[in-house]
This record gives structure tokens, sequence and C-alpha cells, in this order.
């Protein structure tokens, strides 16, 4: 179940310097792609976000490691897939290192240019056997940026492939071109990263890679990092941008506009996982202005957006609008004047001065909840700050997946 109707863009376009490559390792299932290879021609450069669960995946662990202690720079993303290695202990570093040694002598680089990538079932040791006999089939079909079997290979519990991709024209009529592709339906709160993102660009930046890496924290900020789905952060998620340099100089002013069409497609890959949620329903947008500050906005748009009784609301169509403003009311703010906060569900207003809206009415209410697509949005009445949340509802569906995923 997902919202919408969505297909994986047909003219996803081929990224100069960058390739992937898929094979079948039976990691959870066989016959199904579940190895994914992205190679980076010499001389990229990449970037990286990551989770910042405590019990952060062993693959995680050496990815960290490797886009700091790379010499020559990184060159291969190896991304397995029904198995996270993550709460697997000591092996699980060993196992990680492993992949990296053993896809390095294949390709014939240093283990360090390899940074290993997993998602699935945590707690259960990798399948080394199987993911190390698929290592050379990854290789050897290393070709074209063929989008799709990336975003088909990295999927798990999704029930769609997820992609997207931006040209930007530059001040002296040349384009630079941005493509990815990202993962996830469940376990979904990012905190610094996302379940799993990979985007690349041919665009030739002029900046240190100081500036790429804050520039990545930004895009990452407003998107990946302003979704939920059901508030819990994976110990897997890692968002990494590829910029191979094999096209136009990028420089000046037009830093600024490739920032912003990153962002947007880094936007549309955090909300198709949204729209993607497990069991879900309804797109929620969750609103938040006149906050005192970012921070302010941020913690009450997803203190509603956690809600599990505004979510329940949701997925029954049920304009119960008093969980919406007790959530509120409990969300970290000092000082709340509760007569300031105006709240409005689909442009229906509903709450006004603390209160039930003089217009409001319960046929009104309950035709903006039964929308797909909801937009809910707060007026704190203290500041001039705001922020956006995506999240879904919460249904059957979701409750069924997660009791049978292991099965």
């Amino acid at each position: 179940m997902a919202v919408g109707h969505s297909t994986f863009p047909a003219d996803m376009p081929e990224i100069a310097g960058f390739r992937i490559g898929v094979a079948e390792a039976g990691i959870k299932k066989p016959g199904r792609r579940d190895l994914v290879v992205m190679a980076l021609d010499a001389g990229s450069r990449l970037a990286g976000t990551f989770t910042r669960n405590a019990f952060c995946a062993a693959p995680v662990q050496v990815a960290r490691e490797h886009l700091k202690a790379s010499v020559a720079g990184p060159r291969y993303l190896v991304v397995n897939t029904g198995n996270a290695n993550a709460g697997t202990g000591p092996q699980g570093l060993q196992d990680a290192y492993a992949t990296c040694e053993q896809f390095a002598e294949i390709a014939g680089c240093d283990s360090r240019a390899v940074l290993p990538f997993s998602t699935g079932v945590i707690g259960e040791p990798l399948p080394m056997e199987r993911l190390i006999a698929a290592l050379p089939t990854a290789f050897e079909t290393l070709g074209h940026s063929d989008w799709s079997a990336a975003a088909h290979g990295i999927m798990t519990t999704d029930t769609r492939p997820k992609g997207s991709w931006r040209e930007v024209v530059l001040s002296n009529g040349e384009t630079v071109t941005i493509a990815g592709v990202s993962k996830g339906s469940g376990m979904i709160c990012p905190n610094m990263a996302t379940m799993l993102g990979y985007v690349a660009t041919d665009a030739d930046l002029a900046i240190e890679q100081s500036a790429l890496d804050a520039m990545l924290q930004r895009v990452v900020v407003t998107s990946f990092n302003s979704i939920t789905v059901d508030s819990d952060t994976s110990t897997n998620d890692a968002c990494m941008l590829a910029v191979t340099g094999q096209g136009s100089r990028v420089e000046g002013d037009d830093l600024l506009a490739f920032e912003v069409a990153l962002g947007d497609v880094m936007l549309e890959l955090a909300q198709a996982i949204i729209r993607d949620g497990e069991g879900a329903t309804k797109f929620v947008t969750v609103e938040v202005s006149e906050a005192r500050s970012l921070e302010e906005a941020r913690a009450v748009g997803f203190t509603v957006a956690h809600s599990p009784l505004v979510k329940t609301a949701l997925y029954a169509s049920d304009a119960n609008w008093g969980r919406i403003l007790a959530a509120v009311g409990r969300a970290p703010l000092e000082d709340l004047d509760v007569d300031g906060v105006a709240i409005t569900l689909n442009g229906i207003s509903i709450v006004e001065q603390g209160g039930r809206a003089a217009s409001y009415t319960e046929a009104a209410g309950s035709k903006a909840m039964a929308e797909e697509e909801l937009v809910i949005a707060i007026h704190l009445g203290r500041g001039q700050q705001k922020a956006r949340i995506w999240t879904s509802d919460l249904s059957h569906d979701y409750v069924t997946i997660n009791a049978d995923y292991r099965s």
C-alpha cells in the first residue's frame, strides 16, 4: 500500500564517471537483486551523512572510517539488502571489513576505497559466503548509471523504487545533472541522514571538501531529516553524495542554484519514502509557523507527526482535531500562550485562540480528513520561524508488516 500514483522516472540520466552494477546474492530471499555496487571514476569526491543511533551498524562504522581514510578517494559503494549487519558485535565489523577487502581484490584497489552499506534485519550475522560469491558478478555488471536497477536492488519493505533527478542550467548556458535513488518504508525517523540514499552529479563544484560536506548537511536537514513514518531512527541510515567532476564547472552564484536543485532531488526522494511508508494511506505535511526558532518549529512538527493518536485518527479519517491540539500542547516549548495558537486542516480552520474555531463544522473537518493528502498548518503566534515535517498515517497494515518482518 502506498499513497498516490508514482512511477520510477523513465528518463533518469547517465552521470558521467558514475556506474552501477547489480547481482543476486540470495542474502534473505533467492531470485532477487539484493547486491548493488556503485563505482566512482578516479578523481571523484564523496560526501556522506550517517545515523546517530548509538547502535550504528558495522557497515556504518566502516564506511565512516573509509570515507576519511582513503588516500586516493572513495571508488566503490557496496550495498546489500536483506541483512543490516547491525547488533552483530565484533564479527559484524570483521564481516564489513572483509566485504571491502574481497571487493578491493576484485577491483584492484585499496580496501579503504570501498565503502560498505547494509539494510535489513538487525541482529543476525551477514551470510558472508553468499555475499562474497556474488561480488564478482556485481563488479562484472558495472556499466552505465542504471538507476532503476539500483533502486530495485536496495529495496526492503518498499513497494516502489524511488528516483529523482534535475538538470541545472548554469549562467553560461551549460548544464550539469543531479540524479539519485533512495530506499525506506519503515523504521523511518532519520537523525542526520536517511535510510539509504545515493545521489550523484557530474558537476565540477568549485568548493573545498569541507564546503561540500556542509552543503550536504544543509540539504539533508530540510529533506531526509524532516520526515518520519514511525519515529524510529535506523541503525543503518546513510546518505551519500558523489561528485564526479566530469561535467561543467559550477562556481559563484551557480553554486546556490546547484544547491537548490540538490535540495529538490533529496526532498523528492525523502517524500517518496513517506508516500511508501509501511501501510500508509495518507501523505501528511505538518507546517509550523510563527515559532521563536527553527528548532522550536521542528519540535512541534515532529511531536504532531510522531503522535500515534494523531496518526490513527488520520488513518480513520476521523476529524478528532483535539489530538492535534494535545500534541502541540505537549511539545517542548516554554511558556506557550495557547490563546495565540491557530490550526488549519487542508485550509479548514479548526482552532483559533486556543479553542475550536467559530467557523468549524464536523462535516468540513471530516471532508478534509478524508483526503489522501493533508496539510496540518499550525500557527504558534510567537515568532517568525517556520518548518515543514512530512509523515504518514498509522494503519493496521503497518502492524501486520512489522509483526511478520522476519517471517
